[in-house]
């Protein structure tokens, strides 16, 4: 629907590029990102319960084998009197064995939870995010690129996805690990415990500085993945191929990815590496630790402090099982800091207000008015346009009574297609009202609104689907006798039955298998099947040739009979019978009135009459030489 007051913008300069990622450098700042992230798992608090419950049993028992381990040594191995005490020695090895089993039963389960929750934690945000962005109004959508939006969507919703799959069991389990060794530790030897974890705060602090690193390095890497993503959707569409081919430009193209690739390629390949120093230190640190305990143990036995080689083999074994879930903590806290970039962005969208919303008292439009349009005075700017710009619209006034068809003509940029745009409320009016069955549109319940027009448009969009799904687009529970109805009544329904597939045939992305007369009869007969009380034609047959341009009039004038009818016109040809022409010329209605009556006046619309007359002559002339 060409409605949005601008086309596709140029290619961005590698200036302005790099101009845009300084500014993406840093991640949006959010406030109370992390309560925002809980509450994503407020759906799931049943399962989130026992999660935790299996954690806590998880982690507690982690540190009972230790214990075991030294009540082996010291009475079933070494006892102080006899030989090695061998029925002691197999109860605690059978301890041990069912501990074992039941703690691989726990983590099955455990981890069966978390990437359920996980899963339908991510699942919900993407659906919440794409829900969200639907309710956008379409200025939003053409200022922003369709690959940037996509890559929100996939790229930063998929980069959390194991932030949110492991990180509630992983925070919990280690930390109940990490506490239960501390204490285990503490019981066996406070000398020993001591000399473990004198240098932890160190390796804290500097896992911080490690994390703001990361963070940064993240969120170049989504902006470079959006990049990506855009060109991709833009060179790889149906548009995109046929445009670079016209023009040779696929190495460029190709260039352009090669570049953006080779970004995205050194980027990962910092945001892996970046850490890696950190983390080989506290993996020397925490290897060198039993062999610093073994010397302090030889010390203390020296000094005559008691300390058995029970106590030496558990206080080893319980230190390396705090020194795993320490390093999986401080890996997690990484994670975080760098899935917080992500999340950023993603809550950076979900905080998009809409500039369109229904107001609270929406109401139904009169049916007693129907299929009336009214303008009054509008005046419409665009919000980003300059404050001291003139106007797009500036006090158009004009009304269509139910069954009539209003004409809207003028030159190029003069503002007919806003005023289209009007109608649906794709945008809203800076001042003066817009009224559709004798009600103001910011007044009507959108739905109702938008079930009172059908809009064809010279951009016709299909879906890469079946003739019968895209007419049901319009109709969902519509019958096959609907659908040949509104197919006869568009001048379609004999091609499409000629087709092999017939209406099951598939239409390839945006209809391109199909000509273009053949994509607006298709249009005209979903828009039919919907059967509103306005029709708004906004250049509908402008981009046809002749002979196409005829067969789709034809429909054009069955698809009108009995509605209100609004046409932005260019082939002015197509607009002589209507009811009432208005002509448009700098966001003003210069002229009104019926064909014969404005070619009489000699203004601006016998002007334009006469342009396009010769204009007709000049290709009839060359067509014939």
């Amino acid at each position: 629907m060409s409605m949005g007051g601008g086309g596709r913008g140029s290619r961005v300069s590698g200036g302005d590029h790099a101009a845009q990622r300084a500014a993406n450098a840093q991640a949006p700042r959010i406030p109370n990102l992390l309560p925002r992230i809980a509450e994503l798992f407020r759906p799931h608090r049943g399962a989130l319960a026992i999660t935790v419950a299996l954690v806590l049993v998880s982690a507690a028992l982690s540190v009972v084998p230790p214990l075991l381990t030294q009540q082996a040594f010291d009475v079933g191995l070494f006892p102080t009197e006899g030989k090695p005490n061998v029925p002691v020695l197999l109860q605690l090895v059978g301890a041990m064995l069912v501990l074992w089993l039941v703690s691989a039963g726990l983590g099955i389960a455990q981890t069966a939870l978390t990437a359920t929750v996980g899963n339908s934690v991510m699942a919900a945000l993407r659906v919440r995010l794409f829900s969200h962005l639907q309710s956008m109004e379409l200025g939003f959508f053409t200022r922003t690129k369709t690959g940037i939006i996509q890559s929100r969507l996939q790229n930063d919703v998929g980069g959390v996805a194991g932030v949110l799959s492991n990180t509630v069991s992983s925070v919990i389990g280690n930390t109940v690990t990490v506490i239960a060794a501390f204490v285990a530790m503490l019981l066996l030897s406070w000398q020993l415990t001591i000399v473990a974890v004198v240098l932890l705060p160190v390796l804290v602090v500097a896992q911080r500085r490690v994390g703001q690193v990361r963070a940064r390095i993240a969120t170049q890497t989504q902006e470079s993945l959006s990049d990506m993503t855009a060109i991709t959707q833009e060179a790889l569409s149906v548009s995109g191929i046929l445009l670079a081919k016209s023009f040779f430009r696929q190495s460029g193209e190709v260039e352009r990815y090669r570049l953006e690739n080779e970004r995205q390629r050194d980027l990962q390949v910092r945001l892996a590496m970046s850490g890696q120093w950190f983390f080989a230190m506290v993996n020397v640190f925490l290897s060198i630790i039993p062999a610093v305990v073994y010397l302090v143990a030889a010390w203390l036995l020296q000094q005559d402090v008691a300390v058995t080689a029970g106590t030496i083999v558990a206080f080893t074994t319980v230190q390396a099982r705090l020194t795993f879930p320490l390093m999986g903590l401080m890996r997690v806290a990484l994670d975080l800091q760098t899935s917080a970039a992500l999340f950023a962005r993603i809550f950076e969208y979900l905080d998009l207000r809409p500039a369109i919303v229904e107001a609270p008292d929406a109401v139904d439009p009169d049916p007693a008015r129907r299929g009336q349009v009214r303008f009054t005075d509008v005046v419409f700017r665009y919000p980003d346009a300059p404050a001291d710009a003139a106007p797009t619209l500036d006090g158009v006034s004009f009304t269509v009574e139910p069954g009539r068809f209003v004409a809207i003509v003028g030159p190029s940029g003069a503002g007919k297609t806003t005023i289209a745009a009007l109608v649906p409320r794709l945008h809203e009016v800076s001042s003066g009202t817009v009224e559709v069955g004798g009600v103001d549109v910011r007044r009507l319940r959108q739905e109702a609104l938008i079930e009172s027009l059908g809009v064809v448009s010279q951009e016709t969009y299909l879906f890469h689907a079946t003739i019968a799904e895209n007419l049901r687009y319009a109709k969902p529970g519509a019958t096959d006798g609907e659908l040949e109805a509104a197919c006869r009544a568009a001048s379609i329904h004999d091609t499409i039955v000629g087709f092999p597939d017939g209406y099951a045939t598939v239409v390839g992305e945006r209809g391109y298998r199909l000509s273009g007369g053949e994509k607006q009869r298709v249009a005209i007969a979903r828009v039919l099947l919907k059967d509103p009380p306005v029709l708004i034609l906004d250049e509908a047959t402008s981009a046809l040739d002749a002979v196409a341009e005829r067969v789709v009039q034809r429909a054009l004038d069955s698809a009108a009979s009995g509605r209100s009818t609004i046409a932005i016109a260019h082939r002015l040809s197509t607009i002589m019978g209507a009811d009432e022409i208005h002509v448009v010329e700098a966001g003003r209605i210069v002229e009104s009135g019926t064909h014969a009556q404005l070619v009489a006046r000699g203004g601006l619309y016998a002007r334009l009459v006469a342009e396009q007359a010769a204009g007709y002559e000049r290709a009839a002339s060359s067509s014939a030489m």
